[in-house]
């Protein structure tokens, strides 16, 4: 199934699409599995689960474990251009970063990594394709 048959399924009917981001995220890795032949690398993308309504109990777990506050919502660890790696904060419709999740952006910046806020899964596709068009990262040592 394309990711264009998978939107129309997913769009009629009695499916609502209540959790915009959520189902943005899910058209996102379905494009990936579908252009992993194209783009290897987008094997390694991968989600970062922090946000979301959680039970106290679990929310309370996932801090004691690390989970931070402000986190992009996926990595792709690889390197290109003159960046170590890419994060991606997905959001949908008018929702706008947090003032923590702005304090991240700008900290992961700083460290050489590209940060960028998409707004639905067609912007998040068109930011991986260029990203990983990009020149591999030169490392020094390395043959």
């Amino acid at each position: 199934m394309s990711v264009q048959e998978y939107r129309e399924k997913m769009s009629t009917g009695k499916t609502k699409r209540q959790d915009h981001e959520h189902q943005e995220q899910v058209y996102l890795f379905n494009w990936v599995a579908i252009m992993e032949r194209q783009y290897p690398e987008l094997s390694l993308l991968f989600a970062i689960p922090n946000g979301g309504q959680r039970h106290v109990l679990v929310a309370m777990k996932l801090k004691a474990e690390g989970v931070k506050s402000g986190v992009p919502d996926l990595f792709l660890p690889v390197a290109r251009g003159n960046y170590h790696g890419l994060f991606i904060e997905m959001k949908a419709g008018k929702n706008k970063t947090s003032e923590k999740q702005n304090v991240w952006i700008e900290k992961l910046s700083e460290q050489g990594y590209m940060v960028e806020v998409c707004y639905g899964s067609d912007e998040a596709q068109d930011l991986l394709t260029s990203y990983l068009e990009q020149p591999k990262m030169q490392f020094v040592g390395k043959k």
